[in-house]
């Protein structure tokens, strides 16, 4: 069976205004429709690595419980960078977002997605982690980058799909997508399952 066969009867909603994520869910050929609410992104300074993108994911779901159908099923997700023992989050502005590239240039870091399927009646949240490798980037190179593409809405500053990730990644090991914002074939196998 497949995908679109199993939730014919339901209605998928991508919680997420990411154009990413939604071209991303696009690729596994099942209709759902796109809803986001504003929810606080803040999370415990404890959470480390996977935690904070699982815990943000589950926060994010909650916000649509109340109103939730019985036939919805409900799909959030957050990504972060790890590097050097700390997250990188959306910078704040262009100075901030050049500080974050410059410290992963020439490093290799982490990409972790939480991901959380929700129902009126359960819920299921898993993560995937990604290592990246960066080449060491000139100043100019940064930059450029940064001023042409204004990634200000992606974690760590960076999109792997745009001009840094072309010439700036020489080695992935995990999966291209969860970098890019959504661990589709986790996320296929998950509803599958559901």
């Amino acid at each position: 069976m497949l995908l679109a066969e199993k939730y014919k009867n339901h209605k998928i909603v991508l919680a997420s205004k990411s154009p990413r994520r939604q071209e991303l869910m696009k690729g596994l050929d099942i209709s759902f429709e796109v809803r986001t609410m504003e929810v606080d992104e803040s999370f415990p300074p404890a959470l480390q690595r996977e935690e904070i993108p699982l815990f943000l994911s589950k926060l994010k779901a909650q916000a649509f419980l109340p109103e939730m159908k019985a036939n919805e099923v409900v799909i959030t997700a957050d990504t972060v960078v790890w590097v050097n023992d700390h997250v990188l989050n959306k910078p704040e502005d262009r100075d901030e977002a050049i500080a974050m590239v410059n410290e992963l240039s020439g490093n290799q870091h982490v990409v972790y997605t939480g991901v959380t399927i929700t129902t009126k009646d359960k819920a299921l949240s898993f993560y995937d982690e990604t290592k990246v490798y960066f080449e060491a980037l000139t100043q100019e190179e940064i930059e450029y980058y940064i001023d042409k593409y204004q990634p200000y809405d992606k974690a760590g500053s960076y999109g792997v799909q745009e001009f840094i990730g072309y010439m700036g990644i020489n080695k992935l090991e995990g999966s291209y997508f969860n970098v890019m914002g959504l661990p589709v074939h986790q996320v296929y196998k998950k509803l599958m399952e559901f």
